[in-house]
């Protein structure tokens, strides 16, 4: 793999997906400078900070924003006297533009902390098989058969996070009228309310309900994930229509954090949330 390699990463919207943000670009382009400097090619590059060549291509082209780690290993694998320190920290403080979910989809899997709240669906990682196909199934443009099945079997895959990961916090906050919508039809979402009750179960997995009782909460913007690395840095992932973001901006992130704070003093508690459900299975 050569310095001109582009990885491409996308999700649903990917005709819309932005360019790089600036500072992203600057950091490419910086760290393109030292690794040549340094005489390394992409792929002898790659091992040294133990990440992918393809990824050490998207870094360079800006379209990747990277990790703490990898900065600090590139930092001193390059001998960059600091720079490469000094340009990250201004990355971090402008939105990551990227609409790819990809990315936000590696920092699942190291993950420490990871909040959800939603009020369209169910969470990915709490559906069933059947609730998946139908969102796939009924979506606009219309799916190939092929395309519907490799979109359930990504999302099924994705649902190993709660069991392989017992040591990070998960909580789902979720408002009641999601659950009430028979999405599937009434034995479907009989079969995901169940699937609900045994995915929370352990005692890592906090699930939640906001009750339709609630006039107003600070959700009602929309769905947003917040996430935790285990360099104790914090993302965001905000998903609409035909565009998402994935948050790095500090003020952005703090905004976020205390509206979900506010919706967790808001929702039913877990108990109380689990009784909710209970019921509305026996229903």
């Amino acid at each position: 793999m050569t310095d001109s390699t582009i990885e491409t990463i996308g999700i649903q919207n990917t005709a819309n997906e932005p360019e790089p943000s600036d500072s992203l670009k600057a950091f490419g382009e910086a760290h393109k400078a030292f690794r040549r400097r340094a005489g390394h090619t992409q792929e002898e590059y790659a091992p040294l900070v133990g990440y992918q060549p393809s990824t050490v291509a998207s870094i360079d082209q800006g379209r990747r924003f990277p990790q703490r780690r990898f900065v600090d290993q590139a930092e001193e694998i390059l001998d960059a006297f600091g720079v490469l320190k000094g340009v990250y920290k201004h990355a971090t403080r402008e939105k990551g533009l990227a609409s790819w979910f990809r990315q936000w989809a590696e920092l699942e899997e190291v993950a420490i902390s990871l909040y959800t709240f939603e009020n369209r669906l169910v969470p990915g990682l709490l559906q069933t098989e059947e609730y998946a196909r139908t969102l796939f199934r009924e979506r606009v443009p219309v799916l190939t058969d092929s395309e519907i099945e490799a979109q359930v079997t990504a999302r099924l895959a994705r649902q190993s996070l709660l069991g392989e990961r017992p040591n990070t916090s998960f909580s789902f906050i979720v408002e009641e009228h999601v659950l009430r919508r028979p999405t599937g039809g009434e034995e479907a979402m009989r079969e995901q309310i169940e699937h609900l009750l045994e995915a929370t179960e352990p005692r890592n997995v906090e699930f939640q309900v906001v009750p339709m009782s609630r006039g107003y909460h600070p959700g009602l913007n929309g769905p947003m994930q917040l996430l935790e690395t285990p360099e104790n840095e914090w993302f965001a992932y905000l998903e609409g229509q035909e565009s998402s973001q994935f948050i790095v901006k500090p003020q952005t992130i703090s905004v976020l954090h205390m509206r979900y704070a506010k919706l967790r003093s808001q929702a039913l508690t877990p108990e109380d949330s689990r009784s909710l459900l209970e019921r509305m299975r026996g229903a």
